[in-house]
C-alpha cells in the first residue's frame, strides 16, 4: 500500500468518467483504477492491465518534430523508416514528453495516476444530487478494482460517509478474502462470467474461472446484490451452448433467475485504437459485433432457462 504524506491510502487511478448510465443503477461516476491479474485477448483497456503509468502514443498524429526525443531523458524515442518508434522497454512514462510545448500536435498521454481517496471523493460528490435524483452513486471499475483492494475498501466507505450509493464492477479472480474486503462495502455489484469452459477461459484470459465461479458462489450465499454480465467475444464465447451453459450455472449453482440476473454485452471494437496507440496494433485480431438479431436470440435462449 502507498501512503500520501497525510497519511491517506493512494491509488493508481487511470480515469473517472461522470455521469456514466451502464455501469450500475441510475446516473454514476466511475472510477478506472489500474491493475488486472487476467490478459483477456480482446481487452478494451489494455492501459489499464499495469498497474503503473503507461504511455499512450498516436503515431499517425505525429509530426516528427523530434522534440519528445530531445527531452526524453532515457533515450525511448527515435525515428525508425521515417516514423516516430517509441521503447517500451526505455520508456517509464515519466511524462516529460507530454508537458506543454512538447508534442505540439498532441500525440501522447500518461494514462495512470496517483491520487487520494479524498482527491477522488472531491470529484465524486459534485454530483451528489444527480445519484439522489437518479438513483445512483460511485462504480469503481477497472483493470480490477479488486488488484487495489484496501484502496477499493477505502474508497467505498467513504462513499458511503457521504451517503452515496456504492458498485464494483470485479472479476472474481482474486482469493475470496480480497473479493469480502471490497464487496463488504459495495451496494451493488457487477461481476463477470466470461466463459464456463476452464480451458477455454484459461485460454481466453490467462487464468481459470474455477476461483471466479466459487466466489459468486459465496456472494450469493451472502445475499449480496449481484449483477453477471457477460461480453460476447465472436468465435469464443457467444455460441448458443456458451450462453446456455453460463444461464444454467446461474440458475442450477446459485439459484437465481438467469433472465434478471444475467446481462450479454455485444463486441464492440472501440479498443482496438488503444493498442495501435501502446504499439501492440499488430497484436490484436479484429472482430465483428454480433449482428442484434443473433444477440436477441441469446436472449431468448436465457429466458427460456
Amino acid at each position: 500500500m502507498d501512503f500520501a504524506e497525510n497519511g491517506g491510502l493512494v491509488g493508481q487511478v487511470y480515469n473517472i468518467q461522470r455521469y456514466s448510465t451502464h455501469d450500475g443503477p441510475g446516473v454514476r461516476t466511475t472510477v478506472f483504477l489500474k491493475a488486472c491479474p487476467l490478459r483477456c485477448f480482446w481487452c478494451q483497456n489494455p492501459e489499464s492491465q499495469s498497474m503503473q503509468p503507461i504511455l499512450m502514443f498516436r503515431k499517425d498524429q505525429c509530426t516528427l518534430c523530434g522534440r519528445c526525443i530531445q527531452v526524453c531523458p532515457n533515450r525511448a524515442n527515435s525515428i525508425v523508416d521515417g516514423r516516430l518508434a517509441v521503447d517500451r522497454k526505455l520508456c517509464n512514462a515519466c511524462g516529460a514528453c507530454t508537458k506543454p510545448g512538447v508534442c505540439l500536435a498532441g500525440t501522447r498521454k500518461i494514462e495512470g495516476k496517483a491520487m487520494t481517496v479524498n482527491e477522488i471523493m472531491d470529484k465524486v460528490v459534485s454530483d451528489y444530487n444527480l445519484y439522489q435524483n437518479s438513483g445512483g452513486g460511485i462504480t469503481v471499475s477497472g483493470g480490477d478494482c479488486e488488484a487495489q483492494p484496501e484502496f477499493t475498501a477505502e474508497l467505498l466507505k467513504a462513499a458511503h460517509k457521504n451517503l452515496i450509493h456504492t458498485c464494483v464492477e470485479i472479476s472474481g479472480a482474486f482469493p475470496w478474502e480480497t473479493v469480502k474486503m471490497i464487496t463488504d462495502h459495495a451496494d451493488y455489484i457487477l461481476y463477470d462470467l466470461k466463459c464456463m469452459d476452464d480451458k477455454r477461459h484459461k485460454e481466453g484470459t490467462g487464468v481459470s474461472n474455477k476461483r471466479i465461479l466459487e466466489n459468486a458462489k459465496n456472494l450469493v450465499k451472502e445475499n449480496k446484490r449481484i449483477h453477471f454480465r457477460t461480453p460476447l467475444i465472436p468465435g469464443f464465447n457467444d455460441s448458443s451452448e456458451d450462453i446456455e451453459a453460463t444461464a444454467r450455472f446461474i440458475r442450477d449453482e446459485l439459484g437465481l433467475n438467469p433472465a434478471d440476473h444475467l446481462e450479454l454485452l455485444a463486441y464492440n471494437n472501440l479498443g482496438e485504437d488503444k493498442y495501435l496507440r501502446l504499439g501492440d496494433g499488430d497484436m490484436r485480431p479484429s472482430y465483428q459485433r454480433q449482428p442484434d438479431e443473433y444477440v436477441k436470440k441469446l436472449k431468448e435462449i436465457i429466458a427460456s432457462i
